[in-house]
């Protein structure tokens, strides 16, 4: 997020005390982001490079255990991420009720409730249901700090293919109001690592900014924690939302916010366990629009030493949006083009440009926001009256949105 709405925003080159971010040996080295290149011709774009433990052996030999795994796609196939159809199953974060119950001989032999399979981009057929709608009992996140735990009834607990690198996006932001077009980033996200990188997803998660984020029409913390809860838990099986950012006492700087999900996904976790039963680094990358990434380039906003950890120990994924041209900025900003294997432009094959600028104007203004956004949420922010007072023109005019 932009450190000038930081209400202690101090040019860096003015801050001598600023915390340093983790140090590099409690980060997963992992390799970069970069897709796949030209080099590539000639090979099977489904047979990616393994991992360097599994480096040892022919490409052929790869390719034979490659092929011996996928007689147990049939295995694979019992288990799913969980996603709710009907309030009953929101009472616990288990995911012993993620499947429905089998019927006849099978049902005795059912999946390990404990395994959890990285996101899929196919709609299975428990996933159809109404899943907007019926929105109580949700987990939800804490109020405070003393009561804070780290979400993971989503996170995968097991790769599904142990020649990909384990990838976790995290998507940083006021989300006042989430709309759908931040849920559609994750999934123009999931899309082009599936297609174009040696990455398998195993979640996602929102982290709201805390209340101390100096910008106008920034609801409480809790509230736009609350509609995150509210839009990622009814229409996705493999998003999550994480409130530690958001519980925090003061602005936390987005190198700061990617070491916390470090700590407890590598660090605390030890990261995902592989089929053959090894444990391996998980790498976390920032998804963000262009208009972010730009800001990254204004002189004297983001310290030096963040944009190179950031960019150079996690990396980046950037959405394009109308009228910017990322891949010109990245051509021009020093220390993203040394970073550049790192960081991989997602292009909106439908544009969307959806603003949550342009929503509170809406409700402002008394005119529908329907299909913008989840009914759960629209009904949230009617019922708490949120996004009522009104806004400088300046901001709601302005380009850059949020």
């Amino acid at each position: 997020m932009d450190p000038t709405h930081d209400p202690n925003f101090k040019p860096p080159s003015l801050n001598k005390d600023m915390e340093p971010p983790a140090p590099s040996y409690k980060i997963p080295a992992n390799v970069p982001i970069q897709p796949y290149v030209l080099a590539d011709l000639g090979e099977a774009l489904d047979d990616p490079s393994p991992h360097p433990q599994f480096s040892s052996g022919s490409r052929s030999q790869r390719r034979q255990s490659a092929s011996a795994s996928e007689h147990t796609d049939e295995q694979t196939a019992k288990y799913h991420t969980k996603i709710p159809r009907i309030h009953t199953e929101f009472m616990s974060n288990s995911t012993a009720a993620a499947s429905p119950p089998p019927a006849g001989p099978a049902a005795s032999a059912g999946p390990d409730p404990s395994v959890i399979f990285p996101a899929t981009v196919d709609v299975k057929p428990y996933q159809i249901a109404d899943l907007e709608e019926v929105p109580h009992g949700l987990e939800r996140q804490a109020a405070n700090l003393k009561d804070y735990r780290f979400p993971t009834h989503r996170l995968a607990t097991t790769l599904s293919d142990d020649t990909k690198y384990p990838l976790v996006i995290v998507a940083c932001g006021s989300f006042s109001p989430i709309t759908y077009l931040h849920l559609r980033m994750f999934e123009m996200a999931l899309d082009a690592i599936t297609e174009q990188t040696r990455f398998e997803v195993i979640g996602g998660f929102y982290s709201p900014v805390s209340s101390n984020y100096k910008k106008q029409g920034l609801a409480p913390a809790h509230h736009r924690v609350r509609m995150c809860e509210l839009a990622c838990e009814r229409t996705s099986s493999w998003l999550m939302v994480d409130a530690w950012e958001s519980l925090q006492p003061r602005y936390t700087r987005t190198a700061l916010v990617l070491d916390h999900f470090n700590e407890e996904i590598n660090i605390k976790r030890g990261g995902i366990m592989t089929k053959s039963g090894d444990r391996r680094g998980v790498k976390i990358m920032l998804l963000a629009g262009g208009d972010l990434i730009e800001s990254m380039g204004e002189p004297d906003v983001w310290a030096d030493q963040d944009l190179h950890h950031i960019l150079g120990k996690y990396g980046c994924l950037i959405v394009e949006r109308t009228g910017s041209d990322v891949r010109s900025f990245l051509l021009s900003h020093d220390i993203m083009y040394e970073h550049r294997r790192n960081v991989l432009v997602i292009k909106q094959l439908i544009y969307n440009d959806i603003s949550s600028t342009k929503i509170r104007l809406f409700i402002r203004r008394g005119m529908s926001v329907q299909y913008l956004l989840p009914n759960s949420v629209i009904r949230y922010i009617q019922q708490h009256k949120l996004y009522c007072d009104s806004e400088p023109v300046k901001q709601v005019m302005s380009e850059r949105t949020d």
